[in-house]
């Protein structure tokens, strides 16, 4: 504390002590609101930002073209054991929930990512778009900095509207990727705006005659 700071802390404990005592909570408040503030760009659920990336044959895609449908969005490293292995997963939950409004998509963004998706694609047999994007727009979509720590993959949930609901941490955890969880968050998606989704409201409204 500066002398002059001081000083004006002492005058107010020998004056003015009640009013200290109320812009000692302001200013407490006021730090709590500027971390809140913070923080709130990486409240869930929020807008996914916009992200483009090259599939190799079809050119650009945009995140935003999948509006509609349930997107996992894997942002990958091509020579990860973890981001393969997330692959193959995903493409099982493709096979199985894609009927029904779900959409995998792999994003590479290591170096010369450019040149080896197309055979990242076709050796592990990925069922779905994987594309490439620069990693300073990655880094954008994760709201990070080149500065920030990271782990791969990073995987975003993402619901018919464009908001993202789950969002690994940066430095990964034991549950966010494992398919059990994946599985449940994809159908807690699924479910969300949809006529199943619907017909459970109404059912809890108006309960049906339990079957015999």
């Amino acid at each position: 504390m500066t002398p002059v700071i001081g000083l004006v802390w002492a005058t107010l404990d020998k004056e003015f002590p009640l009013r200290r005592a109320f812009l000692s909570i302001g200013i407490a408040i006021l730090f709590v609101s500027t971390l809140a503030a913070a923080d709130a760009p990486n409240a869930l659920p929020r807008k996914a930002p916009e992200l483009a990336f090259t599939v190799p044959n079809q050119g650009q895609k945009l995140l935003s073209q999948y509006r509609g449908k349930v997107v996992a969005l894997e942002l990958v490293h091509t020579t990860c054991p973890h981001c393969q292995h997330a692959s193959q997963i995903m493409t099982k939950l493709q096979a199985e929930y894609g009927p029904r409004g779900f959409q995998a998509l792999d994003v590479a963004f290591n170096p010369n990512s450019d040149l080896l998706v197309e055979n990242f694609a076709k050796d592990f047999q990925v069922g779905f778009p994987v594309g490439w994007a620069p990693v300073e727009q990655v880094l954008a979509f994760l709201n990070l900095s080149v500065m920030d720590r990271y782990v791969v993959p990073q995987l975003a949930l993402i619901d018919r509207k464009g908001m993202i609901h789950y969002l690994t941490p940066p430095l990964g955890d034991d549950t966010s990727l494992t398919e059990p969880v994946i599985r449940q968050r994809i159908e807690e998606l699924l479910a969300l705006g949809s006529g199943t989704a619907v017909r459970k409201s109404a059912s809890a409204a108006h309960p049906a005659v339990p079957k015999s």
